[in-house]
């Protein structure tokens, strides 16, 4: 095979549509725009690695069992090269409560149920470092792309021949017979082929809540808190998410999530102090940010701009392009909640390679791709969009005094608050079977939709909240006023705005 492949971006969904393609012997061209990293030490990297074509690189990441399970697959090597640069695998008796843990008795298949976590910058550099070994792959940084190099076929199809743009300062075209857009969020080529009236599809929704993190390390021979004797470093008060995740070479991240509609407290927040004393307020955050066990590096990085979108490169059972293979976040976002991200681009570059290797047929080949995508991809989307959706009338409802929930609104939330959390946190043949869809491996509600397990749900839904009482976490952290008074914060002017826009509103 001597096909000429060109991957625009070397960011995580180029990185693995390299990794996917390069058995297959193809000559792989990645076309970065940003320059090569400043060195091989992880903490240089992330203090002087300039990612303009990523500006949520040094947010929090991680990478889950579907992506893990393609690396330890296909590139072993790469796995060992990742733990040498101190990548962490977190495992699945590590998700389980106390309770759970005394009576665990472990499957085979819970190795497979393990994430990948590091700062996103060590996640990367082992990447392309690995994939800069590979023969028939070639890293071309601060190459720019402008434009695609396009042409209208006799069936009105537009037909993608390559790429032109700037490296180095100097005018480049380039042709190839497939080009891959993982340009990400930040892409812009596929916007410019629907402006050019590409009959692209796009349905998109803002995921309704904004991320910020902040990045911190454990002081000389101190350890990270006991999981078994510490509250879940994981949580959801309604007014913000948060959670701690662990990275390489002794640093870990704390991630804050906000509802868009906490206009006061996702501005305070953005304040490295105000950042800090929240997470002191909370009882799985304050025993990894106290001064005796860590110290924050830097400042509070937010990101904004979270939407779902998925775009449908097929119109009328037609292909709307040929040659062009747009992946990860240019082509599907969802909320990154979950982490998905990463592994909606690897599982699409490894669908990519399905596709290029099956037929020859350069419209075939765009109609089984995005088929397959839909097929793989869809169930998440729409899962996590539907959690979105869920998520902005709570906020909505916490900013609204009079709001009273309906019964209905009550007895759904009470299945999912008494019966499927507590049937998780106590049975661990359950939350074995919901972490394969959590990590993409199976359909997302594939588990609860088994009669039995359903059952189960049901069981622990009845027994009510005194017998259930030892499963209960504890308390996530304060109430909404009273966090937003002990940090100064005005907890009422959103009520009072949101007031405000009901009156006005016909």
């Amino acid at each position: 095979m001597s096909d000429e492949v060109l991957v625009i971006g070397a960011g995580i969904g180029g990185l693995c549509t390299a990794l996917s393609l390069a058995p297959t012997g193809r000559r792989i061209t990645l076309l970065e725009r940003d320059q090569a990293p400043p060195g091989d030490d992880p903490d240089t990297i992330f203090l002087d690695w300039h990612r303009q074509g990523a500006g949520h690189v040094r947010q929090s990441h991680a990478f889950l069992a579907r992506l893990r399970t393609i690396i330890k697959r296909s590139h072993p090597r790469l796995l060992d090269d990742l733990k040498m640069l101190g990548v962490r695998d977190l495992t699945f008796d590590m998700m389980l409560t106390e309770r759970q843990r005394e009576a665990y008795e472990p499957e085979p298949e819970d190795a497979d149920l393990t994430i990948i976590t590091s700062r996103r910058t060590t996640l990367e550099l082992a990447m392309r470092r690995y994939v800069e070994t590979l023969d028939n792959v070639t890293i071309r940084s601060g190459f720019f792309v402008r434009e695609l190099l396009t042409r209208q076929g006799e069936d009105g199809v537009t037909e993608v021949l390559g790429v032109s743009g700037e490296e180095q300062g100097e005018p480049v075209k380039l042709e190839a017979d497939s080009t891959v857009d993982a340009s990400g969020k930040s892409g812009f080529l596929i916007t410019k082929l629907m402006d050019d009236g590409a009959p692209i599809a796009e349905e998109s929704e803002t995921a309704g809540i904004l991320y910020f993190t902040r990045h911190y390390r454990l002081l000389p021979g101190v350890e990270e808190p006991s999981r078994s004797d510490n509250p879940p470093a994981s949580g959801d008060l309604g007014y913000l998410k948060f959670g701690v995740f662990p990275g390489d070479n002794g640093c870990f991240s704390i991630t804050i999530a906000v509802p868009e509609i906490e206009f006061e407290l996702r501005k305070a927040i953005l304040n490295p102090d105000t950042f800090h004393a929240i997470t002191l307020e909370l009882p799985g955050l304050a025993p990894w940010t106290n001064a005796e066990r860590s110290e924050p590096r830097g400042k509070v990085y937010g990101m904004g701009d979270l939407i779902s979108r998925w775009r449908d490169m097929i119109a009328d059972g037609k292909p709307v392009t040929r040659n062009y293979y747009p992946l990860g976040d240019t082509l599907v976002r969802t909320n990154p909640l979950y982490g998905r991200g990463c592994s909606f681009a690897a599982v699409s570059a490894e669908v990519l390679r399905e596709t290029l290797e099956e037929t020859q047929d350069p419209v075939q080949r765009q109609i089984d791709y995005h088929s397959r995508l839909r097929r793989e991809l869809r169930p998440y989307y729409i899962n996590q969009r539907a959690q979105d959706r869920s998520a902005i009338k709570r906020a909505k409802e916490a900013l609204t005094p009079d709001y009273r929930k309906s019964w209905r609104g009550k007895m759904i939330e009470s299945f999912f608050d008494d019966g499927v959390r507590i049937a998780l946190r106590s049975d661990t043949r359950l939350l074995r079977q919901a972490m394969r869809g959590f990590h993409m491996l199976e359909h997302p509600n594939k588990w609860l939709g088994k009669p039995g397990n359903f059952g189960k749900v049901l069981y622990y839904w009845s027994r009510g909240k005194k017998r259930n009482a030892e499963a209960y976490p504890p308390s996530p952290g304060p109430a909404r006023k009273e966090l937003m008074q002990g940090l100064s914060i005005n907890y009422t002017a959103d009520i009072d705005r949101l007031a405000a826009q009901r009156q006005t509103t016909p």
